[in-house]
């Protein structure tokens, strides 16, 4: 057992390969506890998308020793509650409960990590289920749209498709498709258990050791990533649906978590569209001081605009999204977006407007962590892409980003050769057209 330096980070590895990482905080009588899986669409292939998403609705089908129907009722009766998330790099099982019922919830992931049922019926159950939360995604004109683009975005990388898999391979997975994707990446050796809140290191420690210590040692899965190809141009997509609201969407190829110009490209993100939660979350922060806000809204061309920026392992995107207003149209978007760009690729920027950039962007980011639960979820979450450190040194690096920074990466990222242009029109407005 080490300490890491920094914050009161104890770190363990146990004989099978589980990864352990414990934070005590004691600012509220609480425990929140997740096991992270390194696993998520990123390591799909064709024919099995989606099956990361789906083996994370079966891990609440109950074992042998947790039925289903069980667990609900006992963690809410001990005052706590429970979920989990699948994304493109990761999936993660959580529960924060009160500090003296959390024995529940590790006993829970240790059974759930080698004895989850995949009953043959509650898979085919489950296959209706996703399949109707595919349907109603597809309801969804900006879901529909970030699709295609991601897609049009990735044609070598795993990036490439959704989370929640295509329809055609939802419709024809099997039962063993999936048991063998839990079987082969569900395991200790590929797993980080994060803790994070009212306890003491070392007799939480003690308890794990006996839960997760004597759980099968399998080697951690290989995995194999072919690499995204430099684009060789601007790509546009065109997408036509019922709704009637116009979108824009400009994506452009963005590096990893922790390529060392993520910081001055958060900034950049905060001076063009506001500040985003570097995570998958939806926590946001008033954009109106930006430069797109501005141009865009209130330039009476769109109700609202974005920007999008995640951590990732492997280079992304980073996104700029803008919801069309009545009379206009995207491509006046499109343009208003580009003049902006291209004041950020020629100008230096101001000192004065990159300093409440910074501050906007360390603001979203202590929002996202100040909570117990938010604590514990970067304690995992950095480790899927970096490390505890990325997570504790962020607000530092992000503070020591210069104005030339900000330009060198402008410069670097904001080119159209390397981005994608996705248009969402209503069906009546394209008719029309």
């Amino acid at each position: 057992m080490k300490k890491n330096p920094g914050p009161e980070i104890v770190s363990a590895r146990l004989r099978n390969g589980l990864e352990v990482r414990l934070k005590p905080v004691h600012t509220a009588p609480l425990i929140s506890h997740a096991v992270w899986y390194r696993v998520g669409s990123r390591n799909e292939r064709a024919g099995k998308t989606g099956v990361s998403h789906w083996v994370e609705h079966m891990q609440f089908k109950g074992t042998p020793t947790f039925p289903a129907g069980v667990l609900d009722k006992a963690i809410s009766r001990d005052g706590g509650y429970w979920n989990a998330g699948t994304w493109i790099d990761w999936t993660y099982y959580y529960e924060v409960m009160p500090a003296d019922r959390i024995d529940l919830a590790l006993r829970l992931e240790a059974d759930r990590m080698v004895n989850s049922a995949f009953d043959p019926a509650e898979v085919d159950s489950e296959r209706t289920v996703i399949i109707s939360e595919r349907q109603g995604q597809e309801n969804d004109p900006g879901f529909r749209l970030s699709e295609e683009v991601q897609a049009a975005a990735f044609r070598v990388h795993s990036y490439h498709h959704e989370v929640i898999g295509d329809m055609a391979d939802l419709e024809t997975m099997s039962r063993d498709d999936l048991y063998q994707h839990y079987t082969t990446h569900y395991v200790p050796s590929n797993a980080v258990l994060a803790v994070c809140g009212d306890f003491s290191p070392t007799p939480m420690l003690k308890r794990i050791r006996e839960l997760f210590g004597d759980l099968p040692r399998s080697s951690r899965p290989q995995t194999h990533i072919r690499q995204e190809p430099e684009q060789p141009g601007e790509r546009r997509v065109n997408v036509v649906g019922p709704d009637t609201t116009p979108i824009l969407e400009v994506a452009y190829h963005a590096p990893k978590g922790d390529d060392p110009d993520f910081p001055a490209l958060a900034v950049l993100d905060s001076i063009l569209a506001g500040a985003s939660s570097l995570g998958p979350s939806a926590n946001s922060i008033s954009n109106k001081t930006s430069r797109l806000y501005r141009a865009l809204v209130q330039g009476g061309i769109a109700a609202a605009v974005s920007g999008g920026l995640v951590a990732t392992i492997d280079p992304y995107l980073y996104s700029i999204r803008a919801m069309i207003r009545p009379g206009e149209t995207p491509e006046r978007a499109l343009d208003a977006i580009d003049a902006e760009v291209e004041r950020a690729v020629q100008d230096s920027v101001e000192a004065v407007e990159v300093s409440k950039a910074i501050k906007q962007a360390k603001a979203i980011f202590a929002y996202d962590s100040e909570s117990i639960s938010g604590q514990g979820f970067w304690l995992g979450y950095s480790e899927m892409f970096a490390d505890y450190s990325w997570f504790d040194t962020f607000l530092d690096r992000i503070s020591a980003v210069q104005a030339s920074d900000v330009l060198r990466v402008a410069r670097r990222l904001l080119v159209p050769e390397k981005r994608v242009v996705g248009m969402y029109r209503p069906e009546a407005e394209a008719a029309h057209g």
